[in-house]
């Protein structure tokens, strides 16, 4: 008899500055639980607080997948009535709403299927990478299952309404180039380099300022809402604190001396 295949999980571990978020399900392609969903924000939130964590990254635990969406043994149990279902959707709301509201930037890294939630979830996140051989797919509509208003505002954000509609409509699967070519995913590595690639970007936004990256990305959460509901006092104030700030006194000096600035986040 075959055993039972461990539960899936969230792990954590820090590494130079980065922060990582690791789906781990792999017997099921990393395909996420509503436990998995609810360990998500306060990892995030404890890297948002670590001073030594300059950016996030959520990756899937192998090379065979990214996320490929929720894990649907559970879907009786957990959206299987009216309130089960809203439990559920709640604890998957924080969880995409935890890169979005994550003072640093958050890299989406994704190797192998990219499904669903997980298409969702890399939304969610501020840049993607992909290895040349992810696949992506958005089944929603194979399932019967409904999408949420904010799920299809970032996708629409990010490919415009004509490829949103596409990959709703047809429900079908599209590559690491599409994706590229729709404004998916920013970068497309060959997958025997793609480890060494990604880590490699990744490294360039860890060695730069902390509050200048900071400072970013809350004038980009300002840029997605109603311009009526903007904090540009917030931006402003943000950007001050760069231009006061002993990193930019590094910067100007590293510049001066031709070396590689040493920034401290202060």
């Amino acid at each position: 008899m075959n055993a039972p295949a461990a539960p899936g999980r969230i792990v954590g571990r820090k590494d130079r500055g980065v922060g990582w978020v690791v789906f781990s399900n792999p017997a099921k392609h990393n395909a996420v639980s509503l436990e998995m969903w609810e360990s998500v924000p306060p990892l995030i939130a404890e890297y948002d607080a670590d001073p030594d964590v300059r950016v996030v990254v959520i990756t899937g635990d192998g090379e065979r997948a990214f996320v490929s969406g929720a894990d649907i043994s559970q879907f009786e149990k957990n959206r299987g009535s009216a309130e089960a279902r809203a439990i559920y959707d709640a604890a998957l709301d924080r969880g995409y709403a935890a890169p979005a509201e994550c003072s640093k930037p958050v890299v989406a890294k994704i190797r192998g299927i990219c499904m669903g939630g997980g298409l969702g979830l890399a939304a969610a996140c501020d840049v993607r990478i992909a290895s040349d051989d992810a696949v992506f797919r958005m089944p929603a509509a194979r399932l019967g299952l409904g999408y949420g208003f904010a799920g299809l505002q970032r996708l629409v954000a990010l490919l415009g309404p004509g490829y949103a509609a596409d990959i709703f409509f047809t429900a079908r699967k599209f590559n690491a180039q599409e994706a590229l070519a729709m404004g998916f995913v920013t970068h497309v590595f060959p997958a025997a380099e793609f480890d060494a690639k990604a880590d490699e970007l990744i490294g360039m936004i860890a060695a730069n300022a902390p509050l200048t990256l900071a400072a970013a990305k809350y004038g980009f959460r300002q840029l997605a809402k109603d311009p009526a509901e903007r904090d540009i006092a917030g931006v402003e104030a943000r950007v001050a604190r760069c231009f006061d700030s002993e990193d930019y006194k590094e910067g100007r000096r590293a510049f001066l001396e031709k070396r590689p600035p040493r920034f401290e986040g202060r």
